[in-house]
């Protein structure tokens, strides 16, 4: 397998366009300049905009995302561990403005597929002639009795960079020395599948090197995990009497039923009743809420078309990242940023008649278990028919790490990780990281 460099991920991402059915109308010649707006500034919806006015800066192309800087959340569990600081995940939007992407930082509260128009929270409309949405995830509180919005800032999910990061490195740093710090998995699918246990590796060196005394409790729903051999290896291996981690079974489920944000006291279905210092509750997600607004979501996500990712339920629609329902492609970054060029080569074939490339989608995630070694897993993914006879995205050369991996080829991970994160960000916001 060829190493992924920041140089050769860049070479590569112009491949990852996916090709649009030939059959697809073209946009109307009177419209002198065709307006797309995108929703949500992250790995799919700022990598739309940046590939979009690249490959047709003569469609109007406007970038709603309510932060002014956007930190990410993949890597910042190794903000967490230690290996990064919070300014090297946080990328602004002035390259991207500086092309001639319009980017408003604002909210959309309302999506008038009718009409063609979002509304902002300050009421201003602004209209579009095709809409992407990329507003990654929304946590369903409603799903852990005592979990709320109020409860996140005391017992932080921190499934979303910035603020909820910087509070549960905080509660960490400010545990005593032989506190007790509880992680609540979520149930899937949700984002970033082995992203909990990455965050448990990185709590865990954390404790190991900050706090020796302490431990992390893991309550998990779910009967297996990405990476599972790998990740219980590690804990094994690094974090012996740190991490004790309770997976559910036959017999017993680990899932998280209630919390007192009061006490920091967690409760999962099988009785076990823990009291924390430090509480990490990830819990079960759905679609971004103005996915909802838009007609997208079907139960908690947004069906789509394969080839072009545009929404069953929404004309003129698509939907990226988080939110899509793209059958075996997991929610994640690389996905998101993927799927985000497969919809700006679509839009700047249909709306500009620019070429179309062939398609191609793929996701490759990094875990880092200790410090120089990271496992990953990943794959590419083409369209095929599922065993219900629908269209949908399969996995192709698919790969994952082994426990009995040489330490050589994890380091070769972690430096390839590093050469992702920089390329990727590149992609993008067009300033390295």
């Amino acid at each position: 397998m060829q190493r992924l460099t920041r140089r050769s991920f860049g070479r590569g991402l112009g491949a990852l366009a996916a090709a649009a059915p030939a059959a697809v109308p073209r946009f109307a010649i009177a419209q002198a300049q065709p307006r797309v707006v995108i929703v949500g500034g992250g790995a799919g919806g700022a990598t739309v905009a940046s590939y979009l006015k690249r490959s047709a800066p003569n469609i109007h192309v406007t970038l709603i995302e309510r932060n002014a800087q956007f930190t990410t959340c993949f890597f910042s569990n190794l903000y967490i561990g230690g290996f990064r600081t919070l300014e090297s995940l946080t990328h602004s939007y002035v390259e991207l403005k500086s092309r001639g992407i319009n980017v408003i930082n604002d909210v959309v509260v309302d999506v008038d597929t009718a009409r063609k128009n979002v509304t902002l929270i300050s009421g201003v409309r602004i209209p579009y002639d095709r809409l992407v949405l990329s507003p990654g995830i929304d946590m369903r509180f409603d799903t852990i009795d005592g979990y709320t919005r109020d409860a996140a800032q005391t017992m932080p999910h921190a499934w979303r960079g910035g603020e909820q990061t910087v509070l549960l490195k905080r509660q960490l740093e400010e545990m005593p020395d032989g506190g007790v710090v509880i992680m609540a998995a979520p149930p899937n699918p949700f984002r970033c599948p082995p992203g909990p246990y990455e965050r448990a590796c990185m709590i865990a060196h954390f404790l190991k090197t900050r706090k020796p005394r302490s431990k992390l409790i893991i309550f998990d729903p779910k009967r297996a995990i990405s990476k599972q051999a790998v990740f219980l290896d590690a804990f094994k291996k690094y974090y012996p009497g740190i991490i004790e981690f309770h997976l559910s079974n036959e017999i017993d489920d680990f899932r998280v039923v209630s919390v007192d944000a009061a006490t920091r006291t967690v409760v999962t279905k099988s009785g076990s009743r823990v009291r924390a210092n430090v509480a990490n509750i990830v819990p079960a997600q759905k679609a971004g809420g103005i996915a909802y607004r838009a007609g997208c979501v079907e139960g908690d996500w947004c069906p789509i078309v394969p080839e072009t990712f545009q929404s069953t339920l929404a004309p003129d629609v698509f939907v990226i990242g988080d939110s899509a329902v793209a059958t075996d492609m997991p929610k994640s970054a690389f996905s998101a940023n993927s799927q985000g060029k497969v919809v700006a080569n679509h839009l700047a074939h249909t709306l500009a008649e620019k070429e179309i490339f062939p398609a191609r989608v793929r996701n490759t995630c990094w875990s880092l278990l200790a410090p120089n070694d990271s496992a990953k897993v990943g794959a590419n993914y083409v369209v095929g028919t599922g065993s219900n006879g629908r269209k949908m995205l399969m996995p192709t050369d698919s790969f994952v790490s082994q426990p009995d991996d040489e330490a050589s080829e994890r380091r070769e991970n972690y430096e390839e990780s590093l050469g992702w994160y920089s390329g990727m960000t590149m992609d993008m916001f067009g300033t390295p990281a």
